[in-house]
């Protein structure tokens, strides 16, 4: 596009900070209110630097890219599982339900069903931002999404025809380099390490340790806690149940500061037994209240909106849509008529480590991998998913629609996330000058007690 901020009249300072103004107010207005401390918290660190902002600010991003022609999208691309907050940041390592150690797209708090570019779009923007941080020329960055883009495509071509995104995977037996070794860390850590640092033994069990973010709850909270608990057993596929006493509770507590896209979501975690008596094997379950995916703000889709009970529960579908092999615990329950996501707290989720990735060609095969990463998750989401939303074989749908015009395709992505980078660092300003002058309703940039 010849001039992306003209398209969303970006140009104009105060016009386009009153737009920002109003996208964060509508998206996080209520979340605001029950916590603003939490939320001038994330707005401290949304305002370090223009990434921060960028992972922050989601809703913002669909506010401009439904606004935009995509020449990409047709009537069957408009509807596949994306990711919905796909930045650099947002892949790592975890555990699946197999047992397999992996590397993928991870946090689904924002997955939803929209056009498959858009997941495509907000990574080259993160890594125009990233790089630009880190320094890197225009042309470095520019090759850096081409190889990410590329890499999509080739992944996409190889599962046409097959089931083989089931299959594919990112280990320690198919990765190297900087993808490799955050695997062997994950490789390394222990469920013995993450229990002592949260829990402790009283008597004959486990309980949660007092520390910052814990908090005790009261008769009658204990007691609504257990019983969302019950209703989300249910929810667990029964070829992935373990026995009743795997799951009986020996502790709860409340829980509270996240990170930047989770502030002000309230939350508790559980303590259950475990597969086996022993104690090593206790699993810290987290309960946390799910909100609004960003893309569903945006997304003109009454089906697709219906199909779900509770943010909750299209949470832990889209997780499981997304991902081959989910968490086995991953589950969905309610309270107070608001949907929460329930999953375990695992030892084995470690994010790639940015920072020490400071050349252009550190990153190469990264991006490669990434690219990998995100067409498995878009098309092991389809119609063999069990979720049975999308209808379609995403390979071959974004294969038609891209046709032979690949390095156009490529060309346009590309520009796009060079020009939207742009536009971020100038809303970065622009949103550090508006929380400043307190132009943010409900969250003051300067505490009461000042």
């Amino acid at each position: 596009m010849a001039d992306l901020a003209a398209a969303l009249d970006a140009h104009d300072d105060e016009d386009r900070t009153a737009a920002i103004v109003d996208v964060l107010t509508d998206a996080f207005s209520d979340l605001m209110a029950a916590s603003p401390a939490a939320f001038r918290n994330k707005f401290r660190k949304m305002a370090a630097e223009p990434f921060a902002f960028y992972r922050g600010s989601a809703p913002l991003f669909y506010a401009d890219v439904v606004r935009l022609d995509d020449p990409w999208v047709d009537e069957r691309t408009r509807r596949v599982w994306i990711q919905g907050d796909l930045h650099a940041e947002n892949f790592g390592t975890y555990l699946d339900g197999d047992g397999v150690l992996v590397f993928d797209v991870n946090d689904f708090d924002e997955a939803y069903v929209a056009p498959w570019t858009w997941d495509l779009r907000r990574l080259v923007a993160s890594v125009a931002l990233l790089g630009w941080s880190k320094a890197f020329s225009d042309a470095d960055i520019d090759a850096l999404n081409t190889a990410y883009l590329r890499s999509y495509l080739g992944a996409v071509r190889s599962f046409s025809g097959g089931s083989g995104e089931r299959e594919f995977a990112l280990t320690r037996a198919t990765t190297d380099g900087p993808i490799r070794a955050a695997l062997q860390r994950s490789r390394e850590r222990s469920r013995r390490a993450l229990l002592d640092a949260t829990t402790e033994i009283e008597g004959e069990n486990r309980i949660f340790r007092a520390g910052p973010g814990v908090r005790r709850l009261d008769d009658d909270e204990r007691a609504e806690v257990l019983a969302a608990y019950e209703a989300y057993l249910d929810t667990i596929p029964p070829g992935r149940r373990w026995p009743d006493p795997a799951y009986t509770v020996h502790d709860v507590v409340g829980r509270s500061g996240f990170g930047i896209g989770s502030a002000g979501l309230p939350a508790y975690n559980v303590l259950i037994e475990g597969p086996t008596e022993a104690l090593d094997d206790d699993i810290v379950l987290s309960m946390k209240q799910a909100v609004r995916a960003a893309p569903s703000r945006v997304v003109d889709d009454p089906e697709a909106a219906a199909w779900f009970l509770h943010h909750g529960h299209r949470t832990a579908l889209s997780r499981r849509a997304l991902q081959a092999h989910a968490d086995r615990l991953l589950g969905w329950t309610e309270m107070r008529g608001v949907g929460y996501v329930v999953n375990q707290l695992s030892p084995y989720e470690n994010d790639l480590d940015w920072d020490d990735l400071t050349e252009p060609r550190d990153l190469r095969d990264v991006l490669h991998r990434l690219g990998q990463a995100t067409a498995r998750a878009h098309c092991v989401a389809d119609a063999d998913a069990e979720q049975g939303l999308v209808a379609l074989q995403v390979e071959d749908a974004v294969l038609a629609v891209v046709g032979e015009r690949e390095d156009a395709f490529v060309a346009d992505l590309v520009a796009f996330g060079r020009d939207y980078a742009s536009v971020v660092r100038d809303d970065h300003r622009r949103f550090v000058e508006a929380f400043r002058a307190d132009r943010v309703p409900g969250v003051s940039a300067t505490e009461e007690s000042l």
